[in-house]
């Protein structure tokens, strides 16, 4: 990984702001990622994290933490707050912004157990590909104490494969509709291409059943995104 990510966030926190992210996938064409955004405050996030912001309690993990926004928000409530991203560049704009526990490190190096775990922005995204999931919700339930919860956020994408006469163009035979090969590149240089996974609400459900935890649906966005709160099963 090239952390050109980690460079944007870099640029825009020591005034060097001159453009921004292009990202693109296997199934969409070039769309920009405006760096401002990535900085914003809480009366600029969608309603989705909004509402997980405001549902958090106790011990908190901020996965994948980015410039460290909803970590600053959080803290200035006075809630305790473990920020991780694996991303050098995000974490030393996180430490520089003032996040008091940020660190370089993937969830699955965590070992710690909290009460609330956050992962939004598309939280399903670090799942990578849909034989991971169970993988992945296994550790995190691993992290999590008694009545504690997991809120991550995700997006039904099938309508991206919709035709002019609302026809469906997927191909049964390929992976899952939401694994997608997912580019970013930054001022001329291209990043390791990821592989990003949106999950429909039905899939994540039936995932967290089979690894013992429940699914509740708390919030629909405004365009086939989700909020969703994982707890264990009593």
């Amino acid at each position: 990984m090239k952390d050109i990510l980690g460079q944007a966030l870099l640029d825009y926190q020591n005034g060097n702001y001159t453009e921004d992210i292009i990202t693109s996938t296997n199934i969409s064409d070039e769309d920009i990622l405006p760096i401002p955004y990535l900085f914003r405050e809480f009366k600029d996030m969608p309603k989705l994290e909004q509402k997980a912001l405001k549902l958090v309690k106790g011990h908190v993990l901020d996965v994948g933490c980015g410039a460290g926004g909803h970590s600053l928000y959080l803290q200035n409530k006075g809630i305790i707050v473990k920020s991780i991203d694996i991303s050098e560049g995000a974490i030393s704009v996180c430490n520089t912004r003032g996040v008091n526990h940020a660190e370089v490190a993937s969830i699955l190096d965590i070992t710690e157990q909290f009460d609330t775990i956050l992962l939004l922005m598309n939280g399903t995204g670090i799942f990578e590909k849909l034989s991971y999931v169970t993988k992945y919700l296994s550790h995190l339930k691993s992290l999590l104490k008694p009545k504690g919860q997991i809120l991550i956020d995700s997006s039904d994408i099938q309508y991206m494969y919709e035709d002019e006469d609302g026809g469906l163009w997927i191909d049964t035979n390929a992976n899952y509709y939401g694994e997608l090969d997912y580019y970013m590149s930054y001022k001329g240089v291209k990043e390791t291409p990821l592989t990003w996974l949106y999950l429909d609400f039905e899939t994540l459900k039936n995932a967290c059943l089979t690894v013992g935890l429940n699914c509740e649906n708390v919030q629909e966005g405004e365009h086939f995104d989700y909020l969703a709160k994982l707890t264990l099963n009593e």
